[in-house]
């Protein structure tokens, strides 16, 4: 089939004007994180088959595909018509098109999530210790409490000594029960930056008496540093909101314009079919599995805002997101809605008839062609650290020339 092209700018009208658009990058993670546009999302070409119908729920959604030359995009093309979509373009030039648009090119994955992080801190001036400072706190056995916000699999493989394990979203929900003295300084820590800086703002932004800081570039900086990590440890922040906490996550929801609705309203959501509307339950992985509602995929807030690229690939669409305490929903959409997305929360819903089991898990890519994260696993590279943060320090510089995003901070 001859696949019709749409040209560089044609893409950049739409995201200013806030169309739905799924620009979708059809190489390996591996060759996308080399360079891709801000707002690219990463879908393999021989992994359509498996992800297009949970990533992309509207058949007739707009979808653009480009490569760099490879010439994936007509077969790629042939398996989304066979999939039952109808409104498929290629990007005039593929990538280097964009680039000789002179548009801006971003390397590594979940980049916008990351340079909105970078935004926020410097926007905010979000407060950090260094690693040194930090071990010297440890060392003297000062009133501190270290929570580190990544997923358990990743704290469990590595983490700073006497860290418990709080993920993202639930900082808020926990932070009261990790460190119940208000004159315990919290530390927030992830792998980099990203998380630890959009989990130290939640704290700050909702009202924790504690003082709060991260620590500045995680654990990579906590190696480049020369401390070492832990490994294997299995301490859980319990749930224990600190005073106040649910009525500051809301506030901090609304400021940032989130919506809160009802079932009624999901249901004209849901009616309105040339939206493509997105549904994530944002609790944690034992809630979900106990009971949530039909069709909401399960997806961690903490990880939900660093990697809305690869759960929401049609950027312009709607987002509903479900939580039984109400806490994370809030604080997850008040950043999501900073990133610019319409987002709503769904009230209650919970005292009916609700589905059991575990999330539905998208077999995990060729390990040879992923993208191998400077700041995963317990190798240590120490340039490819370093080349990872000064990358990371010229994202608000790339936003700004690139102009498209739309964030604000609140």
């Amino acid at each position: 089939m001859t696949v019709p092209s749409v040209t560089p700018s044609d893409i950049r009208r739409a995201l200013l004007l806030r169309e739905e658009i799924a620009l979708l990058d059809l190489r390996h993670e591996a060759a996308f994180a080399t360079g891709h546009p801000l707002f690219a999302a990463n879908l393999a070409a021989d992994r359509i088959a498996l992800e297009a119908a949970l990533r992309l729920p509207r058949k007739d959604v707009p979808i653009v595909l480009y490569d760099a030359g490879e010439g994936l995009v007509p077969a790629a093309a042939d398996q989304f018509k066979a999939l039952g979509y109808t409104d498929i373009r290629q990007l005039d030039g593929g990538l280097d098109g964009w680039r000789r648009a002179g548009y801006e090119i971003f390397e590594d994955v979940n980049s916008y999530a990351k340079a909105f992080g970078e935004l926020v801190e410097h926007r905010r001036h979000t407060p950090s210790l260094a690693a040194d400072e930090v071990a010297d706190l440890i060392a003297t056995k000062a009133n501190i409490q270290i929570l580190d916000v990544r997923r358990f699999d990743e704290y469990a493989t590595m983490n700073i000594p006497g860290s418990i394990s709080v993920p993202g979203a639930e900082l808020v929900l926990r932070a009261g029960r990790a460190a119940p003295d208000p004159e315990t300084t919290i530390v927030v820590n992830c792998a980099g930056r990203t998380r630890s800086i959009i989990g130290t703002q939640s704290l700050i932004n909702a009202g924790v008496a504690n003082k709060v800081v991260a620590l500045r570039n995680g654990t990579i900086g906590w190696t480049l540093a020369s401390q070492k990590l832990e490994h294997g440890s299995n301490k859980r922040g319990e749930i224990g909101p600190f005073e106040g906490a649910e009525v500051n996550a809301r506030n901090v929801a609304y400021r940032a314009g989130v919506r809160h609705i009802g079932m009624a309203e999901m249901a004209d959501l849901q009616a309105q079919t040339d939206r493509t509307l997105y549904r994530f339950d944002v609790r944690d992985e034992a809630e979900y599995s106990a009971g949530h509602l039909k069709s909401f995929r399960h997806y961690p807030g903490g990880q939900l805002v660093q990697e809305i690229d690869m759960a929401a690939p049609v950027r312009g669409a709607r987002i509903v997101l479900t939580d039984a305490r109400g806490v994370r929903a809030d604080m997850t959409g008040s950043w999501l809605a900073q990133m610019s997305w319409e987002v709503f929360v769904l009230d209650g819903s919970y005292d009916g008839a609700l589905e059991v089991g575990p999330p539905v898990v998208v077999p995990k890519p060729d390990p040879s062609r992923r993208y191998r994260r400077p700041y995963e696993g317990t190798d240590v590279n120490l340039a490819a650290m370093q080349a990872y943060l000064d990358w990371e320090y010229g994202l608000v510089d790339q936003l700004r020339r690139d102009a498209t995003h739309g964030f604000y901070v609140i």
